[in-house]
């Protein structure tokens, strides 16, 4: 690196942002994320050791992969190399990919490539990597948002060993605030700013878990709050909430947590828990899910878990996904909640899941034929040929019920719809029950 580098490197620390000034250099400075780099655990021997193998970093924004990558590059005697996989193509990989021949073989040292947001290359710039990873030319270490288990390729897996990162614990997200606004090197220190005790709390609550955010707001906070009399800045609890007016909240449309979400949301659906139900609905709402898309999931439960025990489940739920539609936000929340509370107190069946997938099971497993009473008689001369004789019309018995077989003779007898006890399905079992003594000619 000549002087002109080396300047514009130690200007670029100087003017980057604070959460890019504090990363740790040393796993010392590591705040968080001890169930993989305790002194007791794997990560941090290897790293110690410097005997690292390939792995993928996963975990939510801010977490702190790219972090652990960069304590890696500080402490490690490979070669470190870093590419973006956003910005990068499969030139900038056949370069670091030479680089790393060559050094091998000149100097016997290896290069450890670190690719952030691995997931977003496709699965031929993937499956280029395989072989010298495979052979040790590099090491890899990928940061991924997204479940590597569906967008890493399982070869490349298969040589990794994947580390998930959680999301910061509000004590860890403290001590980085306060390392934020004291530290004179790296922080906000030389601006001689104090955080309130309520305002440290706000934002170690609001961040979500996100060191990132937590530390932009401090930083916007230190920088643009004026001096009190006493010459320092004072970071309060008003500073502190116009520094970081929305809770952060982990939710990517296209991610895990939005699965997860939405899966917890029906289950507590299922679960007849009106409360946790409503709860997950506003946490999709307030991170901006398509409303839509939440309505389409209500009806499908509506029929999945509710069914016959409540008719007017599906109406309910086919309701409010047209009025979402016509209303729009904010007002659809409103309809939305109503709808899910209706479904998670609503009477639970899933009969009709029950009952079509049987019969999904039978038409694969067996050809039959349509009754001959059964089959139309009212086109090409079909009743010549006796389709529809002995046909009985059920209006015209007693109770609008008359016995007859209805499914095909090679499978009469099966059952494939069982109501439940709950709700309406408790009158519709009566009245099988009731139709089936007449069949026996017990009543």
């Amino acid at each position: 690196m000549d002087l002109f580098e080396y300047a514009k490197s130690r200007t670029l620390e100087k003017e980057s942002p604070l959460a890019q000034r504090l990363r740790p250099a040393t796993l010392d400075e590591v705040v968080g994320q001890q169930h993989i780099v305790g002194k007791d655990r794997l990560l941090y021997r290897a790293i110690k050791a410097d005997k690292l193998t390939s792995v993928i970093f996963y975990g939510p924004p801010g977490t702190g992969k790219t972090t652990l990558a960069r304590v890696i590059a500080n402490t490690t005697s490979a070669d470190f190399t870093q590419i973006n996989a956003t910005s990068s193509g499969k030139k900038e990989m056949e370069d670091v990919i030479q680089a790393a021949k060559n050094t091998l073989g000149m100097y016997g040292r290896k290069t450890i490539l670190f690719i952030d947001e691995i997931h977003r290359f496709n699965k031929g710039q993937q499956d280029y990597l395989l072989p010298f990873v495979e052979d040790g030319t590099v090491i890899l270490i990928g940061a991924t948002t997204e479940n590597p288990y569906f967008e890493v390729n399982s070869a490349l897996l298969s040589r990794s060993v994947v580390f998930e990162l959680q999301p910061l614990s509000e004590e860890d997200i403290r001590k980085l605030i306060l390392r934020a606004v004291n530290d004179t090197e790296k922080g906000m220190g030389s601006y001689r700013a104090v955080i309130d005790e309520d305002a440290l709390a706000f934002l170690s609550d609001m961040a979500g878990g996100d060191a990132r955010a937590a530390l932009n707001a401090v930083e916007l906070g230190v920088l643009t709050t004026e001096r009190s009399g006493d010459g320092l800045i004072h970071i309060t609890l008003p500073v502190a909430s116009e520094c970081i007016q929305k809770r952060v909240v982990n939710y990517d449309k296209k991610g895990d947590n939005h699965y997860d979400i939405i899966s917890a949301f029906i289950k507590s659906m299922r679960g007849s828990d009106p409360d946790a139900a409503v709860y997950y609905l506003a946490k999709m709402l307030y991170a901006g899910e398509d409303v839509k898309f939440i309505a389409r999931r209500i009806m499908i439960l509506a029929s999945e878990d509710i069914g016959n025990a409540d008719p007017m489940a599906i109406c309910v739920a086919s309701a409010a996904a047209a009025e979402v539609e016509r209303v729009g936000m904010p007002e659809s929340q409103i309809i939305l909640a109503q709808a899910a509370a209706y479904m998670a107190c609503a009477p639970k069946s899933n009969s009709a899941v029950n009952a079509i997938s049987a019969a999904m099971e039978s038409v694969k497993r067996t050809r039959t034929t349509v009754p001959v009473h059964l089959q139309d008689a009212h086109y090409g001369g079909h009743e010549k040929l006796g389709h529809g004789i002995g046909y009985k019309y059920a209006h015209d018995y007693p109770g609008h019920y008359v016995e007859q077989q209805y499914l095909p003779d090679e499978i009469r007898g099966e059952k494939f719809y069982i109501p439940g006890e709950l709700g309406y399905e408790r009158t519709i079992r009566e009245y099988l029950d009731k139709i089936h003594k007449k069949k026996e000619g017990l009543t």
